[in-house]
This record gives C-alpha cells, structure tokens and sequence, in this order.
C-alpha cells in the first residue's frame, strides 16, 4: 500500500465529504521564483476554498505523497532547491529512495486517483512538441489522460507545443476533449485557436454528469476540459506566434531536449513578453481552479 499523507485540510474534508480540487505541484518549484511562486500557489488555492471546495497541492517530499501541503510543508517546497520533475515513469522511483520531487500532471493524476479525488486543475496540458515526427518527443500526461480516471481542467495544451497533433493524438487514445463555453480549442494564453473542440459543453453539472457517466459506462480514462483564459488577460494568438517560433529555434540551436525543453521555452517566452506570458499564466491557471472547484461540487451532488 501508498502511504499517502493528508494535510490536515484534506483529512477533514475526507472526514466531511467536502469536494477536493488536486493541483500539481511543478507550478512551484518549476514554473516561477521564491517568493512569488508561494504566494500564487497559495492565491489558487484559496480560489479553490472561495468556491467552496477544498484543495491538494500534491508533491513526494523526503519519499511520502503528499496530499496537500500544510502551509510550511508549501513554503518548504517553494524554497527547496534540486526538486525532481516526477512523471509517470519516475514517480515511483522518488518514493522508493526518499527523494523530494513535483508532480507534472501525469503524476498529479495518478496521485488524486490513489487519493479518490476525481477533479485537478492545472494551467495546460502537455502534449505533442513541434518535430515530434523525427524527436518522438510526446507528453506522458496524454497517456494518463487515457488510463486514469481523473477530470482536467486546462487551458488547453501549452501554446509551444503541436496543436493539431496533439488533438490528434487525444483523439486516437479515446480522450474526451470538452471546450468550455466555447466551440474551439483553446490555446492556453490565448483563449481561441483555429482548431474546433470536438466537443462542447456550458455548464459545470453536465461536465460532473459526463464523468460520472464514463464511470458507469466502463470507460478508461478522464476527460479533458479546455478552459479559455478570459479575454480580458490574455495574449493574442499573433502577437505570441512570432515569439514562440523565437524561442524554439533557440532550443533547436542549443540541441535542447528532453524534459528540459518546456522550461526553456517558457524561460524565453517570459524574457521575450516582457514578464507577460507569466500575468497571463498565473490568470489562466486561477480561472482553471475556479471551474474546478464548481465541477467537484456538482461531483460531490451526484455522488451524495
């Protein structure tokens, strides 16, 4: 058996059947500096409370899985240094030798599901890298969304990656990919793309309705639910194409690969916004935990 640790406002919503809203943990200790990568972590979190759900920040510390971190466990994870990257493939290897790791959303995934909880939100996926045909270089958190039981919510996939691919792929695995409000997919700090969400759906309860649903229909996997940034802090699709291509033929330049490749392009991105990519990030991923929360309760409803 897992030995999951709860934080003390896991246990009692556990203990009251509250709704819980996992996060992922990389945002902190991959995604921005201390102190600023705290005081989001905790604002997202609070988004979640404010909804009236409760959250879990998920993280291996010293080789225990953590479900949701006390306030010092949180600060401690900011301020560490040497945090291993944990997917699919090497969560279980950071247990076993008492390493300290965040989870990605693969991880993330297979966590909450261990932990019963069926709602996560996160800023975007990843998916499908641009020359993946010769790199082969494709995102774990495609796979899990295949094989483990969890609703996403997302602003897409990371705008650095190959769209259509990776609906493609999302497609060929059996992933329901669910435009929220919206008849096209997202694409993350833009809240339009030219690709049509092959399915969409205006309310929280039929989205809590459908995961239920897959449930009793036998179905593997979760569902993923592309949720626009709103309009009013996001960046325009063909202000950031020209960036982007910047920042990837910078990667391909110094032979970058691997796990190392997102934070690159997102490091760049950042430096070639001027710190907007960053605003339009912590926005995006506040308005994912929102709709989450709404989401567990109507998860909550069905299941009492």
């Amino acid at each position: 058996m897992i030995d999951l640790c709860y934080s003390d406002e896991v246990n009692a919503a556990r203990r009251d059947n509250t709704p819980v809203v996992a996060l992922e943990s990389t945002i902190i200790t991959h995604g921005m500096p201390y102190p600023q990568n705290i005081e989001v972590a905790a604002q997202v979190e609070q988004d979640i409370r404010d909804a009236g759900a409760v959250p879990a920040t998920i993280a291996v510390l010293k080789g225990r899985l953590h479900i949701g971190l006390d306030p010092d466990l949180l600060t401690a994870l900011g301020q560490a240094s040497n945090v291993a990257k944990l997917s699919r493939a090497d969560l279980a290897a950071c247990l076993a030798t008492g390493g300290t790791g965040a989870t990605t959303v693969a991880a993330t995934m297979i966590a909450a599901h261990h932990a019963g909880i069926k709602v996560f939100a996160t800023g975007g996926i990843g998916g499908v890298h641009k020359g993946a045909e010769t790199s082969f270089d494709i995102s774990a958190d495609l796979q899990e969304l295949a094989q483990t039981p969890v609703t996403v919510i997302a602003a897409g996939s990371k705008a650095i990656l190959d769209t259509a691919k990776t609906l493609e792929v999302l497609e060929t695995l059996g992933v329901p990919v669910i435009a929220f409000g919206q008849d096209t997919f997202p694409a993350f700090w833009s809240a339009t793309s030219q690709f049509t969400a092959p399915l969409r759906m205006d309310s929280a309860s039929i989205i809590a309705r459908t995961h239920m649903l897959r449930g009793a229909l036998g179905l593997p996997g979760g569902q993923l639910v592309a949720n626009p940034i709103p309009k009013n802090e996001e960046i325009a699709a063909e202000t950031l194409a020209p960036i982007i291509a910047q920042a990837q033929s910078e990667a391909d330049q110094r032979s970058i690969s691997g796990k190392s490749v997102t934070p690159f392009l997102l490091q760049r991105i950042f430096e070639l916004t001027d710190g907007r990519s960053l605003v339009a990030n912590i926005a995006l991923v506040r308005n994912n935990a929102r709709l989450a929360a709404n989401i567990a309760l109507e998860l909550g409803q069905l299941d009492s």
